[in-house]
């Protein structure tokens, strides 16, 4: 499973149907296809480099403006406030080479164990926002956003030694070498939030809390990065391009419209700038100002999956379910690595009234969930399918790993147990029902002794 699709997912959500859990929430957890595969492209080679396999490192991206990344067992905690501070993506990438040095040298058993906390079974997993707006919430595509507790988010409860983080300092040095990158972002990362402290005068970033960088480290630092052939190696256009679009869209979707609006006008008629009002527009339910602005993107970029599933995404949540199929189905044309967006189709073809669409579907949520079998979302959708087909047994075997994922272990026993009882003894089918029931036996029996019904 890629790292990036093993994201922990809230506690505000109901089994079946997500809330958005409102502006209060201090941080959430994102999932979006396109950020994902931006960070996966910069941060394979770095795992490569530092001897860790690339599918079992997994990244958990937090909606959060403060700049702050955490780094524990085999787990990375990103905040977009990381994202769209930087000025180079080589800036991203130096914080995630150092982070990568802390999973590789085994430092901050701590942050394993609070990540391992949270990561449970009890968390659901959302794909994209979806039925955020049939429950009443504001339009989110592109993003699965969930509200999540101080504790797994705020990196300030890490506890670094500073012998740790000079190692890792060191280690994220050879990994960009190793890589042929500048080591350059890295301390200009960190300059920049020194510099922003001294200027507002207020409490130190998250960052530099739990990263101390002492003045006689940086210079050591400094020392040896500058020595590097590649220090004053450029960043090339289309990385930087990357950089301010994955930006606009944290911006478009983490921001007020109206904030989005002041900081990309329309007289800013850039790429990003249009990404950015597109998504704005689309928050503030104006689908027709924000089907122009996704319109003139892939007018001017055909081949880019995100702006399809954009545009499907937008047409599905104001109502336009088979005018969101032809985009969902592009966006996979041009991207099948992702499940995320066969999860997004598949969902387009079981709200349609067309029941031709369902045996697809079927088949396209099998292949989500074998690249992210974790994903209760995605098993409901299949539940849905297997209902429409008449297949009763495998409809209730697909809701008892929804409900397995998602946490509710009396549920996930009972609809176990029907599947069971319907199903032929010997086949895979019939063992998988067997597996969640004794998997589930204890809690579901605690549940019971509770009172939970």
């Amino acid at each position: 499973m890629s790292p990036m699709r093993r994201f922990v997912i809230a506690f505000c959500l109901a089994a079946m149907f997500p809330i958005w859990c409102g502006p209060a929430a201090a941080q959430v957890l994102l999932r979006d296809a396109e950020i994902e595969n931006w960070i996966e492209d910069m941060s394979h080679p770095l795992y490569e480099a530092a001897g860790l396999q690339p599918e079992t490192v997994n990244i958990y991206l937090i909606g959060d403006p403060t700049p702050n990344a955490a780094a524990g067992g085999l787990n990375m905690l990103i905040h977009t406030g990381l994202i769209t501070l930087a000025d180079t993506p080589n800036q991203v990438e130096g914080v995630i080479a150092h982070e990568t040095g802390h999973i590789a040298g085994g430092h901050s058993a701590r942050t394993a164990d609070a990540i391992a906390r949270a990561s449970r079974p009890a968390m659901l997993s959302l794909v994209l926002g979806a039925a955020l707006l049939a429950a009443g919430a504001p339009p989110a595509a592109g993003f699965g956003a969930l509200g999540l507790g101080q504790q797994v988010a705020q990196g300030n409860f890490l506890a670094y030694s500073r012998g740790q983080e000079s190692a890792a300092d060191q280690a994220a040095v050879t990994y960009l070498d190793s890589v042929g990158h500048s080591s350059r972002g890295l301390l200009e990362f960190f300059d920049k939030l020194s510099n922003e402290q001294l200027i507002s005068g207020n409490r130190p970033p998250p960052y530099l809390l739990t990263h101390p960088l002492a003045l006689q480290r940086s210079n050591a630092l400094r020392q040896r990065a500058e020595k590097s052939p590649f220090w004053e190696d450029p960043e090339t256009d289309d990385e930087i391009y990357k950089l301010r679009m994955v930006q606009a869209k944290i911006h478009g979707f983490m921001n007020d419209p109206r904030v989005t609006h002041r900081q990309y006008p329309l007289t800013n008629q850039s790429d990003p700038a249009r990404y950015a009002r597109a998504v704005a527009y689309y928050r503030a339910s104006d689908l027709e100002a924000a089907s122009r602005e996704i319109d003139r993107l892939i007018a001017k970029h055909p081949d880019n999956p995100y702006f399809h599933e954009l545009k499907g995404q937008m047409l599905f949540e104001h109502g336009f379910v088979a005018e969101a199929v032809p985009p969902h189905r592009t966006s996979i044309k041009l991207a099948p690595q992702h499940a995320l967006l066969k999860v997004n189709l598949a969902r387009a073809l079981l709200a349609t009234e067309d029941t031709s669409g369902v045996d697809e579907a079927a088949v396209l949520l099998g292949q989500a969930l074998r690249m992210e079998p974790g994903n209760s979302f995605a098993w409901t959708e299949l539940a849905r399918a297997y209902s429409f087909q008449g297949h009763n047994a495998l409809a209730a075997l697909s809701q008892a790993e929804a409900y397995f994922y998602g946490g509710n272990a009396l549920n996930a026993h009972r609809f176990a147990t029907r599947a069971r009882n319907d199903l032929q003894a010997g086949t895979p089918e019939y063992q998988q029902a067997l597996d969640i029931i004794v998997a589930t036996e204890e809690d579901a029996r605690k549940a019971l002794r509770n009172g939970r019904r």
